[in-house]
C-alpha cells in the first residue's frame, strides 16, 4: 500500500540484553501514530492509512494473539473514536466502541478473557460547578468506565464518575486553564480524565489522572471500595510513595500496584518514575516497593510502565519521547530516543504476522544498464531474504539476484530490465509471498 507517512529516526542504546521481542509504540508527529519498531528503531509495521493511533499493543482476542488500538479524533485532552482489533494479517476483525450514545476515548481499550473490552468514555454533561469555582450552569466532562461485548456491542457495565467521585477531590480548577473553564461545551471542566482500567476480580482498579488517586471499584454495584492517594485516601503512604498526574495503574501479584508517575504538571515539580507500591489492604499502607527513573526523564503526560515475561521492565516516559528497559533489579540496559514528539504508552511484545497485503516493489532508473530495485512489506516479521525477479515480459522473469533483508526496505542495483517484482523469503527459504509485477 502506498503511503506518504515517514517514521521517526529512532536512536538507541544498549548495554545488555534487551527482553525478546518487538517495540508497539505511538510516535506522534510523523502523520500515523501507529508504530512497530525493532530495537534499533527501524520501523516494522507503520499504520498505513495515517489514522490516529493510540495505545498499540498486542492482546489476546478468543484464544488468538492480536494487534489492538485506539483510533479516532483527540479533543481536549481526551478521544472520540473506537477500540480496534486485527489478526496477524492485519486484517480488522472487530470494532468496538462505547454504548449509550457515547464514543470511546484514547486512554484505555482492554480486551478480557471473558470476551469483553474494557474503555473509558468522556461524554460532555452540564453541572454546578460552583463548588470548584466555576459557574453554577458548568460544562465538564464526566467520565465514564464501560465493559463491553466486543461482539455483540452490549454494554455491560457503565461507571459514572461524578456519581462516585466529588468534584473538589480534584487537583485542577476551572480557573486553572481559560480554555477549559467550564463556560462552554467546546470549553469544558475536566475533573477527574480517568486514564486507565484494570480489571481485578469482582473489581476494577481506575485512575484518575486529576485526583492524583485510583480506585477498587465494585463491578457490580459500583461503588468503590477504597481509595488510594488524592486528597481522601484509604491509605497511609510511606516515604516518597505519593504520586501525581500518574498513568497506566496495573494491579501486580503480591499485593503489588504499578503505575506511571508522572509527576511533572501544573502545581508539581518532580521526576518522572515507573512506581511499583506495595499495598496492604488489611493494614490499608502502601510503600515503596521498587521505582524505575533514567537520565531525568520527565513526562508531563502519558506514559507507561510493563512487565516483562523476564522479569524486565519497560518503561514508556510519555511526552518525553524515550523508552527505557529496565533490569528486575532497575538497572537500565536499554533505551530508544526521538519516538517522535512522544508516545502515549510503549510496549515490548512478541508478534509473529504474514500481512494479507501483498510486499511492494519500486523501481528507480540506474545508469542505463542497472537499475535499483526497493522491497519492503508492511508489517512482516519473518522475511530473512529478498529475491528480485526482472525480465522482458510478466511471464519471463527470472531471478536477478537474492538479498538479506536490511531494515524496514531493502534495495539494490540489478541488470536493467522491462518487468520486475520481488519475492519474500523466509530463513528457510520458502517463499512468503510476491509482489505485483511492475514496468520498470
Amino acid at each position: 500500500m502506498t503511503t506518504h507517512l515517514t517514521a521517526p529516526h529512532v536512536a538507541s542504546w544498549s548495554t545488555g540484553s534487551p527482553a525478546p521481542g518487538l517495540l508497539f509504540t505511538g510516535p506522534m508527529g510523523h502523520g500515523s501514530n501507529g508504530m512497530i519498531m525493532n530495537n534499533v528503531g527501524e520501523p516494522v509495521w507503520l499504520e498505513p492509512t495515517g489514522a490516529g493511533v493510540m495505545d498499540l499493543r498486542v492482546q489476546s482476542f478468543e484464544g488468538q494473539p492480536v494487534l489492538t488500538y485506539w483510533t479516532g479524533t483527540g479533543v481536549g485532552g481526551h478521544g472520540m473514536g473506537k477500540g480496534v482489533i486485527m489478526d496477524s494479517s492485519y486484517r480488522i476483525i472487530a470494532e468496538v466502541t462505547a454504548g449509550k450514545g457515547m464514543q470511546a476515548d484514547l486512554h484505555e481499550f482492554t480486551l478480557t478473557s471473558a470476551g469483553t473490552a474494557l474503555l473509558t468514555a468522556y461524554p460532555t454533561v452540564q453541572h454546578d460547578l460552583s463548588a470548584v469555582g466555576g459557574p453554577v450552569a458548568g460544562n465538564m466532562f464526566n467520565c465514564h468506565v464501560q465493559e463491553v461485548n466486543v461482539r455483540t456491542g452490549a454494554v455491560l457495565l457503565d461507571w459514572d464518575a461524578l456519581e462516585h467521585i466529588p468534584l473538589t477531590d480534584s487537583f485542577l480548577r476551572p480557573s486553572d486553564d481559560a480554555g477549559s473553564d467550564g463556560s462552554t461545551p467546546d470549553k469544558a471542566y475536566d475533573p477527574y480524565h480517568l486514564n486507565s482500567v484494570e480489571e481485578s476480580g469482582d473489581a476494577l482498579l481506575i485512575s484518575s489522572r486529576h485526583t492524583h488517586a485510583l480506585y477498587l471499584v465494585d463491578r457490580m454495584t459500583g461503588t468503590i471500595r477504597w481509595r488510594l492517594g488524592g486528597k481522601q485516601s484509604d491509605f497511609k503512604l510511606g516515604p516518597n510513595a505519593a504520586f501525581a498526574w500518574q498513568h497506566d495503574a496495573r494491579r501486580r501479584p503480591n499485593g503489588l500496584i504499578s503505575m506511571f508517575d508522572n509527576h511533572y504538571y501544573s502545581g508539581t515539580a518532580g521526576t518522572s518514575r515507573g512506581l511499583v507500591l506495595a499495598v496492604d489492604e488489611k493494614a490499608r499502607t502502601a510503600a515503596v516497593h521498587q521505582e524505575f527513573n533514567n537520565a531525568g526523564h520527565r513526562g508531563n503526560a502519558m506514559g507507561s510502565l510493563q512487565f516483562l515475561p523476564n522479569g524486565n521492565v519497560l518503561v514508556g516516559w510519555g511526552a518525553d519521547p524515550a523508552v527505557t528497559e529496565f533490569t528486575a533489579q532497575g538497572s537500565a540496559i536499554y533505551e530508544a530516543t526521538r519516538v517522535g514528539t512522544g508516545s502515549y504508552r510503549a510496549y515490548r511484545s512478541a508478534w509473529s504476522a504474514q500481512p494479507a497485503a501483498l510486499p511492494d516493489v519500486a523501481v528507480v532508473p540506474g545508469n542505463g544498464s542497472t537499475m535499483e530495485v526497493y522491497a519492503s512489506w508492511n508489517g512482516a516479521t519473518e522475511v530473512a531474504k529478498w529475491r528480485f525477479l526482472s525480465g522482458t515480459s510478466p511471464s519471463a522473469l527470472r531471478e536477478a539476484g537474492t538479498f538479506p533483508k536490511r531494515g524496514f526496505e531493502t534495495s539494490a542495483a540489478i541488470a536493467a530490465a522491462a518487468h520486475v517484482s520481488v519475492q519474500a523469503l523466509d530463513k528457510n527459504g520458502a517463499v512468503l509471498s510476491t509482489s505485483v509485477t511492475i514496468a520498470a
